[in-house]
C-alpha cells in the first residue's frame, strides 16, 4: 500500500525527475478506481461543469457545486493528492473573498490544496491563500476561465511577447507560494522553458512533453466525452462506445422478456418458480 501523497511528495517527484500523472474526478466511486491505479493527483476541476452539469463552459460552475463533488472524492480517502478549482468569480474579486472560499473548498469539500488560474495580477490572492496555511497550484496559458477575453479556446504564448509574458507569470507564481503550476494550450517549447526556469512542477495538458508531469480530463481520455476534443487529448478507450451498447442490450432483453432470467429472481419457500406470471 502506497504512502498518503502530499504537496511535498509532488516537490520531490519533480526533484528526483520522476513524472507526475494527474486525473480529473467528480465522484466517489470513479475516485476509487483511479487512486487504485497509481494516480498522483486527483483535481476536482471545474471541467465539471461541461462533463458532468452540461453547461456550456467553465464559467457557470459556483462554490457549492465544487464543495459537493469535492466531498464526494474526499469521501474516497484518496491517496493521491487532492486538489480543487476555484471557480470563476470565487477568487477575482477581492482577496478576502479569495482566502474564504479557498478556506471552504478545503474544511467543508475536503481539498488539500486548491487550483486558480491567472497570472501576476494574483500574486496577492495567492500569497494571502499560502499565508492562510492552504497550498496553492497556479494555471497558466489557456486559462478557461478567460475564454471570452481569449476570444475562445485558442493556444497562448504563441508569440514571443506573450512567450515572455508567461514566463514571467511562472516566476511571479513561484515567488508567490505556489508549489506547483498547470500549463495548459502552449506551445511545447515554450512549457520546456517554464520548466527549466522554475523550480516547482509543472502539469501540462496540451503543453508538449517536457513538464514535470501530465493532467487530462477523465471522460475525455476514456472516450466517454463524444464532443470535439483537442489535439492533445489521447483516448485510451471508448467506453462511451461500450455503455451505450450494454444499456441497449439491456433493453432489448427487458422488451423481449429475457431479462430478468431466473437465475436473477427469488423464490418463495416452498413455491415453485414460474415464468408465466407477470407476462
Amino acid at each position: 500500500m502506497r504512502n498518503k501523497t502530499t504537496k511535498a511528495t509532488i516537490i520531490e517527484m519533480r526533484s528526483r525527475g520522476e513524472k507526475i500523472a494527474a486525473l480529473t474526478s467528480y465522484d466517489y466511486l470513479s475516485t476509487r478506481m483511479i487512486d487504485e491505479s497509481g494516480i498522483d493527483m486527483i483535481l476536482v476541476g471545474d471541467s465539471l461543469g461541461m462533463v458532468v452539469l452540461g453547461y456550456e463552459n467553465t464559467l457557470p460552475v459556483t462554490m457549492e457545486e465544487i464543495i459537493h463533488h469535492c466531498k464526494a472524492v474526499a469521501r474516497a480517502h484518496p491517496r493521491a493528492l487532492l486538489v480543487a478549482d476555484m471557480p470563476f468569480m470565487s477568487y477575482q474579486a477581492s482577496v478576502e473573498d479569495a482566502v474564504r472560499n479557498a478556506g471552504r473548498l478545503v474544511k467543508e469539500g475536503g481539498a488539500e490544496c486548491v487550483k486558480l488560474e491567472g497570472g501576476r495580477r494574483y500574486v496577492p490572492v495567492v500569497e494571502a491563500i499560502v499565508q492562510a496555511s492552504i497550498p496553492v497550484v497556479g494555471h497558466l496559458g489557456l486559462t478557461p476561465q478567460s475564454l471570452h477575453q481569449f476570444g475562445g479556446y485558442r493556444v497562448q504564448g504563441k508569440d514571443g511577447e506573450s512567450a515572455e509574458g508567461l514566463l514571467n507569470d511562472s516566476k511571479a507564481l513561484e515567488r508567490a507560494g505556489c508549489f506547483a503550476i498547470v500549463l495548459e494550450g502552449i506551445p511545447w517549447q515554450l512549457a520546456g522553458r517554464i520548466t527549466e526556469a522554475i523550480s516547482i512542477p509543472t502539469i501540462g495538458i496540451g503543453a508538449g512533453p517536457n513538464c514535470s508531469g501530465q493532467i487530462l480530463v477523465i471522460h475525455d481520455m476514456l472516450g466517454i466525452n463524444e464532443m470535439p476534443l483537442p489535439r492533445y487529448v489521447k483516448k485510451y478507450d471508448e467506453i462511451g462506445l461500450r455503455i451505450k451498447k450494454a444499456v441497449s442490450d439491456y433493453a432489448r432483453e427487458v422488451k423481449e422478456g429475457r431479462f430478468p432470467g431466473m437465475e436473477h429472481s427469488y423464490d418463495a419457500l416452498g413455491q415453485k418458480k414460474d415464468r408465466t406470471v407477470g407476462k
